[in-house]
C-alpha cells in the first residue's frame, strides 16, 4: 500500500492580514517525517517509477513525500530537512512559471486573499462579472469548501466553478496588478531553472502540468497541451526524462480516465 504525503507551502510562519496561505513550518514538517518513519517505509521517486506496481499492490506500508507547485521555499527549506534525514521527495512544478514567466492564477488568488477580505474580493469580482448565485449555489459552496468560513467558501466556489478559465485569468490578473509586481513575485515565489535542473538530476522532479488548471474540466485538445507541453519543456530544460505527473486539485472531476490516458500517451509513467 502506498500513502502519498503531499505538501505545498513550507515557511517559518504564515502570518498575513487574512488567512489564505496554509502549509507547514520546518519544525512540524520534520516532526511529521520522523513520526511517519515509525509506521512505514519511505520510498524515493525513482523507486516508485521503477517498482510502482509492486509498491501499490504490496501489503507493506510505504510512504512517498511530494510537493506541488514548484515553490522556491521547498528548495530552500524542505530539501535540507529531507537531506538531513536521508530522504527524497518528488517536487511537481508547473512549466508556465519559467516557460512564460507568469505567476500561476491560483497563487495570485492566494496572495490577493491574504491582503483582501473574501467579501471585498467577491465584490470586486462581482462588479466585473455580475454573477448570479442561487441559494443552491451557496449551499453547494459551503459543502464543497467545508473547512472555510461561508464567505470564503462562496468566493472559492465562484472562482473555481462559476467562471471560465479565461475570465478568471483576466479578472484576477487585472486585480493582481493593483497590488503586486508580477516579476517580483515570480522571482520570490518559484524555483529557478537551476533549481529544477538540480531536482531532475536527483530524480526528484515531476510535472504539475503547464498552467495549474483542473485539467479534467478542459477539452481534450487542452488536456493534451497541458500535459505534453509541460513534459517537453521540463525534459528539454533539464536534459532528463520526466516520468511523474501530479494533477492539480486531484478531485475525481479533474483527474479523469481521459487525463490519465493522455498522460500515458505523452510519456508519463
Amino acid at each position: 500500500m502506498l500513502n502519498v504525503c503531499n505538501y505545498h507551502y513550507i515557511r517559518q510562519n504564515f502570518e498575513s492580514k487574512f488567512p489564505s496561505i496554509f502549509g507547514v513550518t520546518p519544525l512540524f514538517f520534520e516532526k511529521q517525517l520522523k513520526a511517519i518513519r515509525n509506521v512505514g517505509d519511505f520510498i524515493t521517486p525513482t523507486q516508485f517509477v521503477n517498482d510502482g506496481e509492486i509498491i501499490l499492490n504490496s501489503n507493506d506500508t510505504y510512504y512517498l513525500v511530494s510537493f506541488d507547485d514548484g515553490l522556491k521555499e521547498q528548495i530552500d527549506i524542505a530539501v535540507p530537512i529531507l537531506e538531513d534525514l536521508n530522504l527524497q521527495a518528488v517536487f511537481f512544478a508547473n512549466s508556465i512559471n519559467r516557460d512564460e514567466q507568469k505567476v500561476s492564477t491560483v497563487h495570485k488568488i492566494h496572495l490577493l486573499r491574504s491582503i483582501i477580505s473574501s467579501m471585498e474580493m467577491f465584490k470586486k469580482i462581482d462588479l466585473s462579472t455580475k454573477i448570479a448565485l442561487s441559494e443552491s449555489d451557496k449551499k453547494q459552496a459551503i459543502i464543497t469548501y467545508r473547512f472555510d468560513d461561508n464567505e470564503s467558501a462562496v468566493l472559492k466556489y465562484v472562482l473555481n466553478f462559476k467562471l471560465n478559465f479565461k475570465d478568471q485569468e483576466l479578472i484576477i490578473g487585472n486585480l493582481f496588478k493593483e497590488y503586486f509586481d508580477e516579476n517580483e513575485v515570480l522571482e520570490e515565489l518559484y524555483m529557478t531553472k537551476d533549481n529544477l535542473i538540480f531536482l531532475a538530476n536527483k530524480g526528484c522532479l515531476g510535472s504539475h502540468t503547464h498552467s495549474h488548471y483542473p485539467i479534467g474540466l478542459l477539452s481534450n485538445e487542452n488536456i493534451q497541451f497541458e500535459l505534453q507541453h509541460s513534459k517537453k519543456y521540463l525534459d528539454e530544460l533539464t536534459g532528463t526524462n520526466i516520468n511523474l505527473v501530479s494533477y492539480p486539485y486531484g478531485t475525481p472531476e479533474t483527474a479523469t480516465e481521459t487525463v490519465a490516458e493522455v498522460a500515458g500517451e505523452v510519456g508519463f509513467k
